[in-house]
């Protein structure tokens, strides 16, 4: 059974593109799908790109040309939920589009004809996610001191970095001012954090019938500071979260 790596970020999959076994390189669909094993298990690794088309493409394409069995997405996101810092770790729950919108025909978010806006991630994948996430981040933030110049001084508690579980929402845009902030917090409460594709991978999966399951490293609080040192925060925290936790992952999974 092959296991699909999804990131949306270069970054993310360096670590784990270097520790490939029997690696070989498929072009595909204007993207490199990186394929070998990893822990001694078959994998896909992939760029998602950024956007939901993008990743609904690229989600797409892991079913009908390679037949994984499962997804795993990792990436950043804005965290707007209370209590969810910078340097924090949310595995989805649930996933919703919050630019959905096709009222009055239908009810806001509700993907048309799919009778839902809410689309669940794996609940197993999930549960070894958020394990593998608390060994992984604890490993990870030991090794450099949580980082004090990216974790503390943006609003992070780095002696107290957390796994969170729960709705993640998705859309096209990079969410960025306080103002556009508060305002997803009001119109979804229940939204830990924002970000730019899962929302439109789980609903391939929903279409295929893959299990998956996503995570996503709290890289800033969706605010007017979101921006700042945003790729640093990629390569030296999330990409570092992403490798550690990937591995710890797929070391839990059941072999069959």
């Amino acid at each position: 059974m092959t296991t699909a790596i999804l990131s949306a970020l270069a970054e993310e999959q360096q670590g784990l593109i270097a520790q490939l076994q029997r690696p070989e390189c498929i072009r595909h669909a204007g993207r490199d799908f990186w394929r070998g094993d990893l822990q001694g298990r078959p994998v896909v690794l992939a760029l998602s790109r950024i956007g939901k088309v993008a990743a609904a493409t690229t989600a797409t394409a892991l079913a009908e040309r390679f037949g994984v069995a499962r997804i795993l997405f990792t990436g950043v996101a804005g965290g707007i939920g209370p209590g969810v810092q910078v340097g924090d770790v949310v595995v989805a729950e649930h996933l919703v589009q919050h630019d959905m919108d096709a009222s009055p025909l239908f009810p806001r978010y509700e993907v048309p004809l799919y009778g839902r806006s809410l689309f669940p991630a794996d609940a197993a994948l999930s549960a070894l996610l958020q394990h593998a996430a608390r060994a992984g981040v604890a490993a990870v933030a030991a090794g450099w001191g949580h980082h004090p110049d990216l974790l503390a001084g943006r609003g992070a508690c780095t002696h107290g970095l957390a796994v969170h579980h729960g709705l993640v929402a998705s859309g096209d845009r990079f969410v960025a001012t306080a103002a556009e902030s508060r305002a997803l917090q009001q119109a979804l409460p229940a939204a830990l954090a924002v970000e730019m594709e899962g929302a439109a991978v789980a609903q391939v999966c929903c279409d295929y019938g893959l299990p998956f399951a996503v995570m996503r490293t709290v890289s800033d609080r969706a605010d007017d500071a979101a921006h700042v040192e945003f790729p640093r925060f990629v390569r030296e925290v999330a990409s570092r979260y992403a490798e550690a936790v990937v591995l710890r992952w797929l070391d839990l999974l059941p072999y069959r």
